[in-house]
């Protein structure tokens, strides 16, 4: 389940070279003889950040298929098989009882980890990716569930929720490591000082942008749990409960060669790791969705 990871790293990145080319061309000029003005700098902070948010939203599914190695599924496929024909049809039926016009693509994953992940720009315009290790390892109500939960996430269009959160993370990541960046050039020469506010942004930007994916990350694991109540309308509460249990038994299946992809596997984590953690505690899932 990796989303929104990918919607991070790609933000961030889209995010530096809108700073970069700015930067280079002079535009978003906010500071004047009497030194910031905190006015300008919002706007053009406002500007970047929701560009850059959007940007990534919009390229989502394409770097989703990038990035994971997704193969696309095609329903007029006459070549498929019996499971990637079934997958299709469940992910298509769950979609329809959510009402989503639109069927989502469907695609599969080469990874021995057992793990799935719904990403996309709008309801209409969606993919749902599972790996062959999920495939392998889980039964079929044990799937059905995890489809349901991924269904869940495009229903509630959290893609489009969460690119308004981090235009707003954005806009205070670029604020505020403009001031800071202006701050620490006082302290140097005047013929340095350019160089190193220039500098300072790309590196205050980094470190403001971990820091607020923090904020990120515990709004994802709230969104967790109403994708599980989701899961449990669509393909069935006890599935939705087997799938996450299924999941406990799986949680050691992770991908190592993805060693960037760390952060957002299934597993649980412990101390500060939970911070960044995409998922809530599997017990936690499991206890809530038991108690409704």
């Amino acid at each position: 389940m990796k989303r929104i990871f990918l919607f991070i790293i790609v933000n961030v990145l889209v995010l530096t070279t809108i700073v970069i080319f700015t930067s280079i061309f002079g535009v978003g000029n906010y500071i004047t003889s009497q030194g910031i003005d905190y006015g300008t700098l919002l706007a053009f902070s406002a500007i970047v950040g929701f560009s850059g948010a959007f940007i990534s939203l919009a390229i989502s599914r394409m770097m989703a298929k990038w990035m994971m190695g997704v193969r696309v599924l095609s329903p007029d496929d006459p070549n498929l098989t019996q499971d990637e024909r079934w997958l299709i049809e469940q992910v298509h039926s769950m979609s329809r009882k959510a009402g989503i016009s639109e069927m989502p693509q469907v695609g599969i994953y080469d990874s021995p980890e057992v793990n799935a992940f719904a990403t996309g720009p709008t309801k209409n315009r969606s993919l749902v990716a599972v790996s062959t290790g999920l495939l392998d390892r889980m039964d079929s109500d044990a799937v059905e569930g995890v489809i349901g939960h991924e269904v869940a996430h495009i229903a509630n269009g959290d893609m489009v929720t969460m690119t308004l959160l981090q235009g707003v993370i954005n806009t205070f990541v670029v604020f505020l490591s403009r001031i800071a960046a202006f701050a620490v050039s006082r302290f140097v020469r005047e013929e340095m000082a350019g160089i190193v506010h220039f500098v300072c942004i790309i590196l205050f930007q980094i470190i403001f942008s971990i820091l607020g994916s923090i904020v990120v990350m515990a709004f994802s694991r709230y969104r967790e749990f109403h994708a599980d109540r989701g899961g449990a309308d669509f393909a069935g509460k006890d599935k939705m409960i087997h799938a996450l249990r299924s999941l406990q038994n799986h949680v050691d299946m992770v991908d190592d060669s993805q060693t960037s992809m760390q952060t957002m596997k299934i597993n649980n984590k412990s101390g500060l790791l939970k911070l960044f953690s995409s998922h809530p505690d599997l017990d936690e899932r499991i206890a809530r969705l038991e108690r409704s």
